[in-house]
């Protein structure tokens, strides 16, 4: 099935889909085709995931999140998941891990239904029922940066890991992050990319500055990267907010331990979850009202 998606530039999920003909997805016809051509191309067989998907015996519903390893805003998520499924009598089943073993899990257990959570930001068809996670993101990045530059910073920094098995997701917030910049007419962000070892990181930030003198700010792909570039920060004898304010996003607990204490972006991914599952089950149009996210003021930014 890899082989496949690769061929046809899709997700392994979008290549069962269609070649199972599993109902209630949107996927466009033009790449419907391109799966079917690369997979007769390639003498594929469809896995049995097809016959599970379609008869549903078991009251499971299988959640892949792939090689997400948690935060705040993916505990609530599935927390409001289970809930909701277990309201219609259904079980979640939270799977990590590579997608062959993914295809196991679901000829084993034979579910009703499975949400890929990161599929979303890795093609443009939303064939995952996300409840409108993946695109709400663009959303949220804007409320990380109207923060900043409603308290007057016009040259921002965005702070991304060097080195993630999330890249489609980094990628998706690098594109949402020029965006903001464009609709509040800032000059687009600068990329500060963010190591484990706090010496680079130093190294990292003293280049930006170089090169940059008038950035101000920086806003950071999660919590996780914040608190890197604030304890680089320290090594360098700078101060947040005066000398660089930095702002979080996913409002994780050890934020607000921090000195500074942390600023960060929450979002209510619980709500997220809830929609998911039902949509899953099938008991939604797909019709989503907006979720607002807010900032958690602190000292950083």
């Amino acid at each position: 099935m890899k082989d496949v998606a690769r061929a046809a530039g899709v997700s392994a999920a979008t290549v069962s889909f269609v070649l199972n003909e599993t109902p209630g997805q949107t996927i466009r016809p033009e790449t419907s085709q391109r799966v079917r051509d690369a997979a007769r191309a390639l003498g594929y067989k469809p896995h049995s995931i097809g016959r599970a998907l379609r008869e549903g015996a078991s009251r499971v519903v299988v959640l892949d999140v792939g090689p997400f390893a948690g935060g705040n805003s993916l505990d609530s998520f599935i927390a409001g998941m289970a809930d909701e499924v277990s309201k219609c009598g259904h079980v979640l089943f939270v799977h990590h891990g590579e997608p062959d073993a993914l295809l196991a899990v679901i000829d084993a257990i034979n579910p009703r239904a499975v949400v890929d959570v990161l599929h979303p930001f890795a093609n443009e068809e939303p064939a995952s029922p996300d409840g409108g996670w993946a695109y709400g993101l663009a959303a949220h990045t804007f409320t990380q940066f109207r923060y900043l530059v409603e308290r007057g910073h016009k040259r921002i920094a965005f702070a991304a890991p060097e080195a993630s098995p999330l890249l489609a997701l980094v990628s998706s917030r690098l594109e949402h992050m020029q965006r903001a910049c464009t609709e509040l007419g800032i000059q687009p962000a600068e990329l500060l990319t963010v190591s484990t070892e706090r010496l680079r990181v130093a190294e990292a930030i003293q280049q930006l500055l170089v090169e940059n003198p008038d950035v101000s700010a920086i806003a950071a792909f999660d919590d996780d990267v914040a608190l890197g570039v604030l304890g680089a920060m320290n090594t360098l004898r700078l101060h947040a907010p005066k000398d660089l304010a930095v702002i979080g996003f996913d409002d994780t607990a050890h934020g607000a331990l921090w000195s500074p204490r942390l600023t960060t972006v929450h979002i209510d991914a619980e709500t997220y979850g809830r929609r998911a599952a039902r949509s899953a089950l099938g008991q939604t149009d797909g019709q989503w009202p907006a979720i607002p996210s807010t900032v958690i003021a602190r000292d950083s930014a």
